[in-house]
């Protein structure tokens, strides 16, 4: 079975945001506004996170994609009362909209703050948005999913042509948009994959590790091999 996850390579990404707004346009993610924006509302589900050199008296910064990070042993799940976020067989942490009752302690719980919440409904559903991607509601947590919708698409191409799902064949929006393609995406199970060679690179972290929840979204530092 697929392992899904990502690697971002920090000595390619420059900070431009193509991934942001590639996810908002892919996934439907609203625009809250100027009012609740000020009011720390702003919903992001991947985010280019900053960061100073200040260990090295440098002025150098460097930027940091932070989706979900779809971790192994997630905090969020466990705190979930109505079982509205869950871990699925794949390694996708899902997201079960019509289940959530809005109590945030899946927010609470995740350490990379890559859950948001609808305080309104901030769109209806019209013209123009991706109808594979539900539009969320008022009192709802909502967050990345790796673009699941697309590995469903790409699932029932395979079965209807009665073959596997081809390397590449499911791709996050992130990834597909990045001009650095510094966001690479597949089968971690896959020791032949380049997103499995990438994770076992000398260059390979993970953010806050010692937290042990083991996330699937794996950063390269910058330095020589980056590209």
């Amino acid at each position: 079975m697929a392992l899904w996850g990502m690697v971002i390579d920090l000595d390619r990404c420059t900070g431009c945001q193509a991934c942001v707004m590639a996810c908002k346009a892919e996934n439907n993610v609203p625009a809250v506004g100027q009012k609740e924006a000020e009011r720390g509302r702003i919903i992001s589900w991947m985010q280019v996170l900053t960061e100073t050199d200040e260990e090295h008296h440098s002025e150098k910064m460097r930027f940091i994609p932070r989706p979900c990070l779809q971790c192994d042993d997630p905090p969020c799940t466990k705190v979930c009362p109505v079982y509205a976020t869950y871990r699925n067989p794949e390694g996708i942490i899902a997201q079960i909209y019509n289940r959530c009752i809005g109590c945030r302690f899946c927010m609470a719980a995740c350490p990379y703050n890559a859950k948001y919440f609808n305080w309104y409904t901030y769109q209806k559903e019209k013209p123009g948005q991706n109808p594979d991607v539900s539009v969320r509601e008022k009192g709802v947590v909502e967050k990345c999913t790796f673009c699941h919708h697309r590995l469903q698409k790409a699932r029932e191409r395979a079965h209807a042509e009665k073959r596997e799902i081809e390397p590449g064949e499911y791709n996050t929006a992130c990834a597909q948009a990045c001009p650095a393609q510094a966001i690479i995406f597949g089968d971690l199970a896959d020791p032949g994959s380049e997103v499995s060679k990438l994770a076992r690179s000398p260059r390979a972290f993970k953010l806050q590790e010692e937290l042990g929840t083991k996330p699937k979204v794996i950063y390269l530092t910058e330095g020589e091999g980056g590209g």
